[in-house]
């Protein structure tokens, strides 16, 4: 049951949770928003009461040196008139997992993982077709390795054009998938392919971008979605494990009940 969204405050900021899938000075030409850091467990929540926002865009989270964002925390923004919407890397997981509840995805990855969520035996999506292992905040996340995702669309461009073989694709593909994704890149793939240095480099101006397209897809669209957002009942609860996930996280268990949207 969705009814129009009268409790988000209507003049709150747009967060964009943002890493290495977009610059920020690119994103910035497309959507007046407040950037933050890649979203990590606690960080919706915290975020939520530093701003006060009307919506969030997750695009890109943590998930190594500290836990992954929650689904609950998702859903308990949600609850509390917040749009959140997802694309490109973590985002787009996030939403597939979440769109029944209320989170908006954007994009090709998205509805690839939505498609593999919902298909009656599906082949497992793996969640690190759209991780890539970067820098640190102090260099903006410079991407250090290709996603799954990227490489996968890059080889299905590459022999659409006539560039590889169908043989050479199901190959290389087979090759991305084996490896790690803080080793996996373009050229690592090449190079274990037995592909000579002159044709690897010749093929790395052919790379695709999905999950920047995806990204920059989801700012072009975020003013309308907020915009034209309805509020769902998602029947959100604080379970004892997502109160302890914060309070081990040294984050106030007490804030999922004091937040107050202005009218």
């Amino acid at each position: 049951m969705s009814v129009a969204m009268t409790e988000r405050s209507k003049d709150g900021p747009i967060l964009v949770f943002l890493g290495p899938t977009l610059r920020l000075a690119e994103a910035q030409k497309f959507l007046n928003a407040v950037y933050l850091q890649p979203a990590a467990q606690g960080d919706v929540l915290l975020a939520a009461h530093a701003f006060r926002p009307r919506a969030m865009v997750l695009i890109d989270g943590q998930f190594e040196d500290r836990p992954a964002v929650r689904h609950k925390e998702i859903l308990w923004a949600i609850a509390r008139g917040i749009v959140v919407i997802g694309a490109a890397s973590m985002g787009a997981l996030r939403a597939a997992e979440l769109d029944d509840f209320g989170m908006i995805g954007v994009g090709l990855i998205y509805r690839w993982y939505r498609r593999r969520r919902l298909a009656p035996h599906p082949a497992p999506a793996p969640d690190d077709a759209v991780a890539i292992h970067s820098g640190p905040p102090e260099l903006g996340f410079l991407p250090l390795t290709d996603s799954l995702i990227d490489l996968q669309r890059t080889f299905s461009a590459l022999m659409r054009s006539g560039h590889i073989t169908p043989s050479e694709r199901s190959h290389l593909t087979t090759i991305a998938r084996s490896m790690n994704f803080r080793e996996r890149s373009l050229s690592a793939v090449l190079r274990a392919g037995g592909w000579p240095e002159g044709r690897r480099e010749g093929l790395r101006k052919e790379m695709a971008g999905q999950k920047r397209k995806d990204a920059l897809l989801a700012l072009q669209k975020a003013p309308d979605l907020v915009a034209g957002a309805t509020r769902t009942s998602c029947g959100w609860v604080a379970t004892n494990t997502f109160l302890r996930d914060l309070e081990a996280g040294g984050i106030d268990s007490n804030l999922v009940n004091t937040y107050k949207l202005k009218p």
